[in-house]
């Protein structure tokens, strides 16, 4: 969070507007943007759509007066739609995608390539790609990696009030059934696991999660902030479902040979 406070300090020193990609809720963005309304005029924008919507503004296919009505309680006291939208820097709250940030800073890089000229470019686009980076966790980069796998299914364990978490679990979802758990103990038995669906905000209890053929394939994956000795604790518990395992120790120390 330190190193986005201090781009977007840096970019206010240059006269950019600060866009920040986050939820406006969000205890992270806000502290961001109070932050960063010290030094710049400041926007929050949840998704590529309000990208996509500001990008309209800025090329004045959407009318100016629209920008009050969409964006309303996201910006500074003193942003001025006229000339607050010429020179523009992305930084994000580190919770959220880093590959979503990466579009909409590239989209918005391309919005100021149509309107001033990719000649004029670095008069009217900061780039922030250090900062950017800053925000793809080991977590997430390592959950892309996994889904590369074919499995049957996936765990992600963590925190039901972490974004970083819910992230995570959004990505297995889009691949395959996935249940987002907090701790082994929900990991009731062979046959019955309850989780968390975390747009709805329920609990969810499932029934026959296994399925029932000799090699079972599970992606095992957490948040950042999630112990390593709870993500131990729920692989065991799976395990214990299964005659005839390794132990963990086993298949470390035949990595190492």
């Amino acid at each position: 969070v330190e190193k986005v406070w201090k781009k977007s300090e840096k970019l206010g020193m240059e006269d950019f507007t600060v866009i920040i990609h986050g939820k406006h809720q969000h205890e992270e963005t806000r502290a961001t943007f109070s932050h960063s309304d010290k030094n710049a005029p400041s926007l929050v924008i949840k998704d590529i759509s309000d990208a996509r919507l500001l990008g309209e503004i800025i090329l004045g296919t959407k009318p100016l007066s629209d920008f009050e009505v969409y964006f309303s309680g996201r910006y500074s006291n003193t942003f001025d739609v006229n000339k607050h939208l010429n020179r523009i820097g992305v930084v994000n709250q580190t919770t959220m995608l880093a590959s979503e940030t990466q579009e909409i800073s590239e989209y918005l890089k391309q919005i100021m390539v149509q309107k001033y000229g990719e000649e004029n470019l670095k008069d009217h686009f900061a780039d922030t790609r250090d900062t950017l980076c800053y925000a793809t966790n080991d977590n997430q980069e390592a959950t892309y990696g996994l889904l590369k796998e074919k499995a049957d299914f996936a765990i992600v364990v963590g925190g039901y009030n972490s974004s970083n978490t819910s992230h995570i679990a959004e990505l297995c979802e889009k691949e395959l059934p996935t249940y987002f758990i907090s701790s082994a103990e929900e990991v009731v038995s062979s046959s019955l696991i309850k989780h968390f669906n975390y747009e709805e905000k329920t609990f969810v209890a499932t029934t026959n999660y296994l399925p029932k053929k000799e090699v079972v394939k599970i992606i095992l994956t957490s948040g950042a902030s999630c112990p390593d000795t709870q993500l131990d604790e729920v692989l065991d518990k799976l395990l214990s479902f299964f005659e005839n395992t390794k132990s963990k120790e086993q298949v470390l120390k035949s990595l190492e040979g």
